[in-house]
């Protein structure tokens, strides 16, 4: 079926200009951390907002404003708890994950990488794109809250301040690192 009726049709849209707008508008409120590279929290946030306006345009029982409300509630429960999570740590380690330390001094952290699911040669691919052609050349690689891969070359190491919070950097070194 192609569809159940001209009206149908029209409907969506109607609908699907203010509702659009409605969806911009939540967004530019919202600020530049609905937009920004997601970790777990924001990706369900982004797509509970693509839900609800998919639910606006194509169910003719949510009328505009319903929808709009909706929007608007995730909007701010999103703001909410990213405000909570900046001041209170239990919220941040409830919402957020940390980064997981995936290479140290050049070695591979096997089981590290097992329990995030990556291979060896996602890091090896991750150490490629930031240039560098060995192992060995790498102090760290760090698998981000959002999914991307940190490279930190020897050379750029300088005082590891940036390494502070990853929790796997200040535990003494295992021996589950392999040649590679």
């Amino acid at each position: 079926m192609f569809f159940d009726s001209w009206d149908e049709l029209v409907r969506v849209l109607v609908m699907a200009g203010p509702a659009y707008l409605i969806l911009v508008a939540a967004v530019r409120t919202s600020g530049k951390r609905t937009l920004s590279k997601m970790n777990a929290f924001d990706l369900v946030v982004t797509v509970a907002l693509g839900s609800t306006l998919a639910t606006i345009l194509l169910n003719r029982q949510v009328a505009l404003w319903e929808g709009a409300l909706a929007l608007g509630s995730l909007v701010v429960l999103q703001f909410v708890t990213a405000w909570a999570s900046v001041r209170f740590r239990r919220v941040r380690r409830l919402v957020k994950a940390e980064p997981t330390l995936l290479l140290r001094e050049g070695r591979m952290l096997h089981e590290a990488m097992r329990r995030q699911r990556v291979t060896p040669d996602e890091v090896r691919q991750a150490i490629r794109a930031q240039g560098t052609g060995a192992l060995e050349l790498v102090h760290a690689v760090v698998l981000e809250t959002d999914g991307s891969f940190s490279v930190i070359s020897r050379s750029q190491y300088g005082s590891g301040s940036a390494m502070d919070n990853v929790p796997q950097w200040h535990t003494p070194h295992h021996d589950d690192a392999d040649q590679s």
